[in-house]
């Protein structure tokens, strides 16, 4: 701990998908290392980090909203004789790099996703010379090599980073250029952070990738590992109960990876496999190197291996070229697979990307209409999922503390939230509950005997 940073508070607002998450837990280790600690305010915060994603439609103009917000902060702390430095980290940062030090000046300190184990570095180097520092290379070491593999333990379950970035090139994606190229960490420094955390109390792991199923990280031999053999491995640990990966490409879901889903009981039973169209020429658009009817067959062979497995998926609306057609393909595709849980979202372009500039982008209020049909259909399916599971016993893995006193909330196998009865004692255990009734955001139940 250094003299100048003692005692001194950092407030972090994490935007966006679970890597975020992951990459905001890091940070908070790295600086909490070099004398911070964390709070939940930004009016007691000496620092300020915003970790952004550029996945959502007008992603850049919340970031500046929120910094907007945070210099009227800076400047009433500043009149209380107190200084307040302020980073943006994550996609957002790496896209606009030294345009958002252009346009909110209040920020200090502006850095990308592969460069975050250098935050404490770059926040000495900012605060001695009172120089904006814009960080956004690529380096040539991996961010990885920095992380200590012990992590704080903050609950029953835990992410863990084992693939960056992204070699496919979807038209409509900025993952290539704000996360770089697929790398995938050594097994080594995988199973070492995933013992740590096992050693500290989770009881489940999700493993995390732009496109997690092209894991293929070095072995001590040299060798390459795929996701399903490095699956296997973590699931020797002792102690570790659970395993779940996401976010997988259609095109990597190879077939040792599938036979995991039928060989490991550890492996939950629930995939995130996004299809983003049920049209083939629209998906051809996407560059997304999979066509309708290779999905469809790749469904099929899934459901073959682990017949009870839950399908998510993602999919995008109103995408430059969408016809009527191109759209009841994909209600066709959602219909005839049927998912227990989807994320969908209106086509918004995003700047560099190949799709902004393409002809015949649909209106918003035809892909609003679309969007409203489309969401329609899934939540039905999801409500008659978890209406399907109103009378099983599922195992929960209880990780928190419910609304109401004498609740814990946990998550089935198939990563339904499940509400129950139980003691405090039983956070971090799996418990069988029987489930009793469904709402649209929970499953709820009594502990069986």
């Amino acid at each position: 701990m250094t003299a100048e940073t003692a005692a001194k508070k950092v407030f972090i607002k994490t935007f966006g998908c679970q890597m975020n998450v992951y990459d905001s837990e890091r940070m908070s280790e790295a600086l909490v290392a070099d004398g911070y600690s964390e709070t939940g305010q930004v009016e007691d915060a000496d620092l300020v980090v915003l970790n952004t994603c550029h996945i959502r439609e007008k992603a850049v103009e919340k970031v500046y909203s929120d910094l907007g917000r945070i210099r009227e902060a800076k400047e009433r702390r500043l009149r209380e004789g107190k200084d307040t430095m302020v980073t943006v980290a994550g996609c957002v940062a790496q896209a606009e790099g030294a345009e958002i030090s252009r346009r909110a000046p209040v920020v200090d300190l502006v850095i990308g996703p592969q460069s975050y184990h250098r935050l404490p570095e770059l926040l000495r180097q900012s605060r001695a010379t009172g120089q904006r520092i814009v960080e956004t290379a690529f380096p040539d070491e991996e961010k990885f090599d920095h992380l200590e593999p012990k992590r704080q333990v903050r609950s029953a379950t835990a992410f863990l980073t084992i693939q960056e970035g992204c070699d496919k090139f979807c038209t409509f994606c900025v993952v290539p250029y704000t996360r770089g190229m697929e790398y995938s960490r050594a097994v080594v420094d995988v199973e070492k952070e995933a013992r740590a955390l096992v050693e500290g109390g989770v009881r489940e792991l999700t493993l995390l990738g732009q496109n997690v199923n092209a894991y293929h990280g070095s072995d001590e031999t040299g060798g390459e590992t795929s996701l399903a053999a490095l699956i296997r491995r973590l699931a020797r640990i002792d102690g570790l109960e659970r395993i779940r990966y996401t976010t997988s490409h259609p095109r990597n879901m190879s077939d040792d990876l599938i036979a995991a889903h039928a060989e490991e009981p550890k492996l939950m039973p629930y995939l995130h496999l996004p299809v983003q169209s049920g049209s083939s020429r629209i998906l051809a658009a996407m560059n997304r190197k999979h066509t309708a009817e290779e999905y469809f067959r790749l469904i099929e062979k899934i459901r073959a291996a682990r017949p009870d497995i839950a399908l998510s998926t993602d999919m995008i609306v109103g995408f430059p070229g969408e016809t009527d057609a191109d759209f009841e393909e994909t209600l066709d595709l959602v219909r005839q697979i049927g998912f227990a849980q989807s994320y969908s979202f209106k086509y918004s372009p995003r700047p560099g990307t190949p799709a902004a500039n393409m002809e015949d982008q649909v209106p918003d209020a035809l892909k609003s209409e679309r969007l409203t049909r489309l969401q329609y259909l899934l939540t039905n399916q999801q409500d008659r999922f978890n209406a399907g599971t109103v009378g099983q016993t599922m195992p929960v893995l209880f990780e928190r503390t419910g609304r109401n006193a004498g609740i814990l909330v946990g998550r089935s196998p198939y990563l339904q939230l499940v509400q129950a009865e139980a003691d405090l004692n039983l956070l971090g255990q799996i418990r069988p509950v029987a489930i009793r009734a469904h709402g649209p955001g929970s499953l709820s139940g009594v502990i069986a005997a």
